[in-house]
Parts: structure tokens; C-alpha cells; sequence
């Protein structure tokens, strides 16, 4: 990923999101060519000369200081997680050459355990790219077989958008699909030198146009907490809580567990599913590390 047109992509959608209302300037009938805040009226606001903002949109941020970019993330209003993506963008000797594809993804047999542990709870592992690096039963029931899927397909990008299945279980797939593409940029951001990420996103963006849609219009998205609606082909609607937690050891992991408000009926379902599952998928053997892959880690067997 070229950094210097993503800092300019990227800055240019910012700020044709916003209306000089939205910033406390006037709201003039003068017809503007694009939609959006005008350079000069957002250098303006954030202190800085118009050249020099320019400079910057144009993808020359090696030079911007911290206050600057605070300054310009104040006035475009950006996230957290915006704000974290503008300074990788800007900052080329924070990133990350290379250490993604250098270094295989595991998850420790503690955590592992703790996953097969947790029967009333799907449950999986996230690491980098969206890759799914470790599941429960549970999980492989509520969101499709992890285990039966290539090594290439074990990717919740790929599945929301490449799996049509995706389309029917989630009901607002446009919600979760804006989701994971913001991920994934916010990801791109981290690691711009990723080959395996660049591959995936060119596959995606040769076979869905609603991820080249997606993707085009520059969202960031940290993986977060919230609730899901799903329509599950075994037992029907389900509305399930999620949260993200990181495991500690290895900060490109996150574990996302779902649950269903105690005593409701997705609650019940849950139960349902569960019943359904004992008997539908064999639990995995060994109890080992897995790779990226899906295999257990043979030394820890």
C-alpha cells in the first residue's frame, strides 16, 4: 500500500464528509464543485496555512508534528481510531516492515483451552488480516465450520464477502461488512508492507464491487463491542451481545465471544444450538497451538 496516496485518500474523504455548519462556519448558498470542507477553510480552522495543509493532503506528512495532526483531527472529527490511522500514515518509521509476514500466527494452549472451555459462549480468535487463528464448537456452529474451510478462506473478510452465505446470516450485512473493511484498512495502516494483506485485499477487490465500494470510501474501524442480529439456518433469529478482548503476550490477537441477554429467547436458542452441535462437530484433537493454518502445533501435543 502506497502511503502517500493513502494519507491523501484518506484526508480528502475526511473532509468531504463534513458541511461548514458542521464546523460552525457559515452556511453560504455559494455552489462548491465538490462536496465537503474546502482546503483553506479547514487549514483555517486547524491553524495552519493553506500551502501547508495542501502539502500534507497531497501525501507530504513526513514532517507534521503532533500538534498539527491533533489539530487536523479536531476539525475533521475524527475517531480514536482515525486519529491513530492519520499518525501511522504520516510517521513511515513507526511502521511495521515486514514483521506480519515474517512471523506465523499462534494461539497459546491456555488460551486454546480457555475457548473449549467456554461451551455456552461461541467463541474465536482473531490475528492479523482478519485471519480466524482459533474457534470453540460453539463458534464453529454460530458462524460457519472453520475447521472444513481452506487455510486461504479462514478470513472474516473473505466470508462476508465472498461466502453468500454471510448475506443470510447477517441482517444488517451492510453494517458488518463496513465494519471489517474498516478493520482492514486500519490493519493496512499497521502493516502496509503485509503481502498476504495486499493479496487479500486485491482478491477482494477483484471479486466483490461492494467491497471495492467499501473500500474506496476510507472508513477506519477498531473491533470493538456491541450487538448482532442473526439469522442462523438451525435455530432462527438470534440477537447476540459481542466483546472483544485481547489476550495479553500478543497484541495483533483478540478474542470475540458472543452472548445472549440471560433469560431471552436467543438465550434459549443458544442452548438449542449448543444441543445441536454436541452432536454435529467432533471436538478438535490435540488441545494444541494452532497456526494460521488450522493444524495443531505437533510440538505440543
Amino acid at each position: 500500500m502506497d502511503q502517500r496516496t493513502e494519507l491523501s485518500e484518506f484526508l480528502r474523504s475526511r473532509r468531504a464528509r463534513l458541511r461548514p455548519e458542521d464546523v460552525g462556519l457559515p452556511d453560504t448558498t455559494t455552489r462548491r464543485r465538490v462536496p465537503g470542507l474546502r482546503r483553506e477553510e479547514l487549514a483555517q480552522l486547524a491553524g495552519v496555512s493553506t500551502a501547508y495543509y495542501t502539502r500534507l493532503e497531497q501525501g507530504h506528512g513526513e514532517n507534521v508534528s503532533t500538534a498539527v495532526l491533533d489539530a487536523i483531527a479536531r476539525v475533521l472529527r475524527l475517531s480514536p481510531a482515525e486519529r491513530d490511522h492519520l499518525g501511522r500514515l504520516t510517521k513511515p518509521a513507526r511502521r511495521r516492515a515486514g514483521r506480519a509476514a515474517a512471523r506465523p500466527q499462534r494461539v497459546r494452549p491456555a488460551l486454546q483451552q480457555l475457548l473449549d472451555a467456554m461451551e455456552g459462549v461461541p467463541a474465536y480468535v482473531l490475528g492479523r488480516r482478519l485471519d480466524i487463528i482459533a474457534w470453540n464448537r460453539l463458534g464453529t456452529a454460530l458462524l460457519g465450520d472453520f475447521g472444513a474451510m481452506p487455510p486461504e478462506q479462514r478470513n472474516i473478510a473473505w466470508n462476508v464477502f465472498l461466502d453468500p452465505a454471510a448475506r443470510e446470516l447477517y441482517e444488517d450485512w451492510e453494517g458488518k461488512a463496513s465494519d471489517v473493511v474498516g478493520i482492514l484498512r486500519l490493519d493496512a495502516g499497521r502493516d502496509p508492507d503485509d503481502p498476504r494483506l495486499a493479496s487479500l485485499i486485491g482478491e477482494l477487490s477483484v471479486k466483490s464491487a461492494d467491497f471495492r465500494r467499501l473500500w474506496a470510501a476510507h472508513g477506519i474501524q477498531d473491533k470493538g463491542h456491541g450487538t448482532k442480529l442473526l439469522h442462523h439456518p438451525v435455530v432462527g433469529r438470534l440477537s447476540l451481545e459481542y466483546e472483544t478482548l485481547r489476550p495479553a503476550g500478543d497484541g495483533d490477537q483478540v478474542l470475540v465471544a458472543y452472548h445472549a441477554e440471560p433469560g431471552s429467547t436467543s438465550a434459549e436458542s443458544l442452548r438449542l444450538l449448543a444441543s445441536w452441535a454436541a452432536t454435529e462437530f467432533l471436538p478438535e484433537p490435540g488441545g494444541g497451538e494452532r497456526t494460521a493454518d488450522g493444524r495443531a502445533d505437533q510440538a505440543t501435543r
